[in-house]
């Protein structure tokens, strides 16, 4: 399986797991020229972006590490341009979270980092 199969089954896996946790879907895979977010839910009155990360070794801090403060500020950015074109969700409070597997196993639960970094 090749790292952009992985990584949308990750995806996939966080998406199924997030709304099992009692969060409502939004969108996933939100694109704008500003950038990409995984996924997008609504934990009560907060809406929550949500990178997925997956890893197969821990080199280099693991999947949540991976996210620089660069992709965090690409990930800002696109949540705003998502919030300008959806004005229903703007009286929301926003969340930004990590979802990240560190391992292939199938039974691999993620680890989930619930306000992962602000604006």
């Amino acid at each position: 399986m090749d790292r952009q199969t992985r990584g949308k089954d990750a995806e996939t896996k966080a998406w199924h797991w997030l709304t099992q946790q009692g969060l409502k879907p939004v969108t996933r895979n939100y694109l704008c020229k500003l950038g990409e977010i995984d996924l997008i839910l609504v934990d009560n009155n907060t809406l929550v972006f949500v990178e997925v990360r997956y890893r197969t070794h821990k080199h280099f801090g693991g999947a949540a590490n991976s996210v620089t403060t660069t992709k965090q500020k690409k990930i800002i950015r696109t949540a705003q341009h998502f919030l300008m074109t959806h004005s229903h969700f703007q009286q929301h409070n926003c969340r930004f979270d990590v979802i990240a597997y560190e391992t292939p196993s199938e039974e691999n639960k993620p680890v989930w980092y619930k306000d992962a970094f602000r604006l």
